[in-house]
């Protein structure tokens, strides 16, 4: 049964992949919210974790973008459940999936809906943004994208606050595996001028076997068509530099050349994984922006412009180790 479920949320990585996981293992979902007017921001991300002793707990982890808080609750993992045919989870009264998250916590209580979600492409031989990579039994995270953008209607109470995310836009992904990455840079807008465009790119020191590499995945969503560069389609990194204001990256595949420019800005702490456990600290912007410039190779065309707003961004670890050229 569980080899089933094990084969089937393979196939469907937005779905619950820890079934049989008793040690070293975390896994956890991140829902990106803005309101309309973009004067609130938030990122729900719910999750399990267990240690090396196989001591485990779910959790929500809750960041204020605006305020540039964080909270995070841990609940016994008995409350956490989840499904093998289906992105459902819950923790205790608390529900998540890829039309939905409804929350019964102390100070936040609310019912979001999504509409309209862009999902990664999933081929059979492909399975979600990993690629080739998700059928390696030993990578130390794995990656997936439930949602390049869609539209929220709902509302949330916030410490009595009542606030109204309908005309919103929202953004979804997910993390599992032992630990994150020793270096990595992460980035992600749906907030251009332009509606309907969405940027995700994460660049990380990936271990392999007794060396390691840099991988790296990114689409852009523009025009209701997916971009992608990635490690495992013949993109190439070109250019990567980070200092405390700014994260520059250049990066193309055959026919494109993507330049990107994020300005940083302040962050809040949350926690990260480290061999299961959530007792890593990383630093997360929600009020970054980026510069975004893509050209076509053959005709060196700008295909497009724009900066996006409200970028969820994370410069984590050894960053002067993931470019070399």
């Amino acid at each position: 049964m569980i080899l089933l479920k094990r084969i089937t949320s393979l196939f469907n990585p937005d779905r619950f992949q820890g079934w049989g996981k008793t040690k070293n293992y975390f896994e956890g979902w991140y829902f990106k919210i803005l309101n309309s007017d973009e004067t609130r921001a938030f990122a729900v991300i719910p999750g399990i974790a267990i240690d090396s002793a196989g001591k485990r707990h779910s959790f929500i982890q809750l960041l204020d973008g605006r305020k540039e808080t964080s909270e995070y609750f841990k609940f016994d993992y008995a409350g956490f459940s989840s499904f093998p045919d289906r992105f459902l989870v819950s923790i205790d009264d608390n529900h998540f999936s890829q039309n939905f998250i409804s929350l019964n916590l102390p100070a936040f209580k609310g019912r979001i809906e999504f509409s309209g979600t862009v999902p990664w492409p999933a081929p059979w031989y492909c399975p979600g943004i990993m690629g080739p990579y998700a059928f390696v039994p030993f990578m130390e995270c794995y990656h997936g994208v439930v949602s390049m953008d869609h539209s929220l209607s709902g509302q949330l109470e916030v410490n009595g606050e009542i606030i109204d995310l309908t005309g919103g836009r929202g953004y979804i992904e997910k993390d599992w595996g032992r630990s994150f990455p020793e270096g990595y840079i992460w980035m992600q807008s749906n907030h251009f001028q332009e509606p309907g465009t969405s940027l995700k790119i994460s660049v990380a020191k990936i271990p392999w076997l007794r060396n390691s590499f840099t991988g790296f995945i990114a689409g852009f969503w523009n025009g209701n068509k997916l971009i992608r560069f990635t490690t495992y389609n013949g993109s190439a990194l070109k250019m990567l530099r980070a200092d405390n204001k700014n994260v520059e990256i250049v990066i193309d595949n055959r026919d494109y050349r993507l330049e990107i420019n994020a300005m940083r800005s302040s962050s809040t702490t949350l926690a990260s994984p480290v061999q299961g456990l959530m007792d890593g600290r990383i630093m997360e912007s929600m009020s970054a922006t980026v510069d975004v410039n893509l050209y076509d190779k053959k005709t060196e065309n700008l295909l497009f412009n724009g900066t996006g707003r409200n970028t969820a961004l994370e410069a984590a670890g050894k960053v002067e180790e993931l470019f070399t050229g």
